[in-house]
């Protein structure tokens, strides 16, 4: 089955040897890279408190779904990582503002440490129909 790497200009590049997403098959499923607060003009981490962190997370993700030909309606699964899960109301609020019902299949988890010692990472997978 093919595999597409999706790299969208709009996005952060990798901080490491991965793809921001990649797109198998014809109808493609979309399995987006975790994503944190990286601001994609500067490609620094911007940092800020966790709602903020999480609204710049969630705008990299969708960078990577549009550039699959995807959007937040057609994410299926998503996994947040929390530094702390006191933060959990927070990045609910923040989340929400992403998904109209139904909304995807989640888990949330913390974590002792996440990249650029970042408050939450989030990543997806989301289908697209062919």
């Amino acid at each position: 089955m093919a595999r597409t790497p999706i790299f969208p200009p709009n996005a952060p590049r990798p901080i490491a040897p991965y793809s921001p997403g990649i797109a198998v098959g014809p109808g493609a499923t979309v399995y987006v890279s975790g994503q944190i607060a990286i601001d994609p003009a500067t490609q620094q981490f911007a940092g800020g408190d966790v709602a903020a962190q999480t609204h710049l997370a969630m705008r990299n993700l969708g960078a990577v779904l549009e550039a699959a030909g995807a959007g937040y309606g057609d994410v299926v699964k998503t996994t947040i990582y929390l530094r702390d899960m006191a933060d959990f109301p927070a990045v609910n609020d923040a989340y929400a503002g992403y998904f109209a019902e139904p909304y995807p299949a989640r888990a949330t988890v913390q974590v002792a440490r996440l990249p650029r010692d970042a408050a939450v990472e989030i990543d997806a997978i989301a289908v697209v129909a062919g």
